[in-house]
């Protein structure tokens, strides 16, 4: 069952496309041939400035998780051969510092529809059984609908196109380097900290940032935009919270 085919979803899809259409028209004047891919960014923009409270809840939680995390440590301890009584008595405690444990996910799934969206809408051929007219628009040359390995495949080598690429991927690296070692710094410790599995995990989630260079190097252009531009602005709203909240404290 093709999905983007499905009713509701497929006007959903329209009514984006005609969207990013009539602002990309509006502002061709300025920009010319790359006005939809700055509809991209400024509706990453807009978007990312919308999350800036979930941001924070997210930065919030992680502060709390670090200083509960000697409470955390008594409670496994004391109810480690219950797991159900350990499980409530971690709840109740969250609860009371008004904080979630799944803070952290939330920016990641609250993105994940516009995402899916940006991609549908530069890989279809057609939307609500009409031709797909944002296939044809470009940035530096590339249409937006070229996926980095698939632009690879293609030949003559298009050099304006491989910088381009290669630019946008290297930012998506280096902000996922930076983001690591920015989480490594004012991370919560691992709870509980004697448990090898706990550590091993931990460990292997502060690697996660550099998916999203796998994923944007497969995604369509348009894609790789948005990600490009969502990452560099999530560094540099983790950075901000990150300072305030440790010389204000989380309560702040």
């Amino acid at each position: 069952m093709d999905l983007y085919s499905v009713a509701p979803v497929a006007a959903l899809l329209q009514a984006a496309s005609a969207a990013i259409t009539t602002f990309s028209s509006a502002l061709a004047p300025l920009s010319g041939a790359s006005s939809t891919a700055l509809v991209i960014v400024l509706v990453t923009l807009l978007l990312r400035a919308a999350l800036v409270p979930v941001g924070r809840a997210q930065v919030r939680a992680e502060f709390v998780r670090r200083r509960l995390a000697p409470k955390l440590r008594e409670l496994q301890r004391r109810y480690r051969t219950d797991p159900e009584l350990l499980s409530r008595r971690t709840a109740e405690l969250y609860a009371a510092e008004k904080a979630s444990p799944l803070a952290g996910c939330l920016p990641t799934l609250l993105q994940a529809p516009i995402v899916s969206t940006v991609y549908a809408l530069f890989v279809l051929a057609s939307i609500n059984g009409h031709p797909n007219p944002l296939l044809a628009q470009e940035l530096g040359g590339v249409p937006l609908g070229t996926s980095f390995l698939a632009f690879l495949g293609t030949t003559p080598v298009f050099w304006p196109g491989l910088m381009l690429f290669g630019a946008l991927l290297t930012v998506i690296a280096l902000t996922a380097g930076l983001s690591r070692r920015l989480a490594a710094r004012y991370a919560s410790p691992v709870v509980p900290t004697a448990q090898p599995a706990a550590s091993r995990l931990a460990a292997i989630l502060s690697w996660l940032p550099f998916l999203t260079l796998v994923f944007a190097s497969v995604v369509p252009l348009a894609a790789t935009l948005y990600l490009t531009v969502s990452t560099a602005w999530t560094l540099l709203e983790r950075g901000i919270l990150y300072r305030a909240f440790a010389a204000t404290g989380p309560g702040s």
